[in-house]
């Protein structure tokens, strides 16, 4: 394996249940009736969040009108790559004759502010300085799992690139073709330099 392309794996986890983030476009929303900011932003697939910093004219998010103008961050080139890696997966996991891994964009987004934090802090590891473990990041984004794990790496410039390092390594293939699991979320980040930095994050959603 070339030295500029890294990886690493968290294996399966169980659990018994009891900062800047790369430039984006927008899209002009009109709010109407019966809206509020958490629809918008499920509707469109991005956290309320940034919705509300790119939106410093509404001075209260729970209060929205009719006819008011939204503007909604948008990165589908981004997302277009991020949505190939689950295709890639997926086909991996057909081959074994195991059921696909739905995409979850909600996971997707943790995994996405994982890929930015491991620029935006200078480190290539699970445990974030930021997050904590990729379990308690994904808890603190909202999610509530049975089971989860994690890949990563950098440097891998497309996502066959990247899936063809991940299935060539015992570890991440195994959460890859985990039966354990049977959600999926990939985030992209790029450093100054155009250097990826990837995220996969596997879950079971708690019943």
């Amino acid at each position: 394996m070339k030295k500029f392309l890294t990886i690493c794996v968290i294996l399966l986890f169980i659990v018994t249940i009891v900062p800047t983030s790369a430039e984006a476009a927008t899209n002009t929303y009109t709010v109407q009736s019966g809206d509020s900011l958490w629809k918008i932003a499920v509707k469109y697939e991005v956290g309320l969040s940034e919705i509300i910093s790119n939106n410093p004219q509404i001075k209260n998010p729970a209060l929205i009108y009719p006819g008011q103008k939204i503007n909604i961050p948008t990165i589908q080139d981004v997302k277009a790559l991020e949505n190939e890696v689950i295709k890639l997966v997926n086909i991996e996991r057909s081959k074994k004759g195991l059921p696909a891994l739905k995409s979850n964009w909600q996971l997707s987004r943790c995994a996405r502010y994982k890929s930015q934090d491991m620029i935006n802090k200078n480190y290539f590891s699970h445990q974030s300085p930021t997050y904590g473990s990729p379990f308690k990041m994904m808890e603190s984004f909202g999610l509530k799992f049975s089971s989860a794990g994690e890949n990563i790496a950098k440097g891998q410039r497309t996502p066959q690139e990247v899936m063809n390092s991940w299935m060539n390594s015992s570890g991440h293939r195994s959460n890859i073709l985990s039966s354990s699991f049977s959600e999926i979320g990939v985030g992209l980040a790029k450093d100054q330099y155009g250097r990826c930095y990837w995220t996969q994050m596997f879950m079971r959603p708690a019943k």
